[in-house]
């Protein structure tokens, strides 16, 4: 989870990515930035993001970004 919130700082410094709850809900996050987050997520950890997984419910928060990143190693 350390290195998900490195790279979720760098990307976003401006977020409280610590507190939010509703990244997507409140428009803090858009579809750009979403397919940005996956490609460097893709890079850090070597999954496959599938497009069943791009729903609102995974990136809503780095807890639920973590618990999809966290699937995918284990799948």
């Amino acid at each position: 989870m350390e290195k998900l919130m490195e790279i979720l700082e760098d990307f976003r410094p401006d977020v409280d990515f610590e507190n939010a709850v509703a990244l997507i809900d409140d428009k803090i996050l858009d579809s750009f930035d979403v397919v940005t987050l996956v490609g460097e997520i893709r890079e850090a950890y070597d999954v496959e993001i599938g497009v069943n997984d791009l729903v609102p419910e995974n990136f809503n928060s780095a807890g639920r970004i973590w618990a999809l990143i966290d699937r995918l190693l284990n799948e």
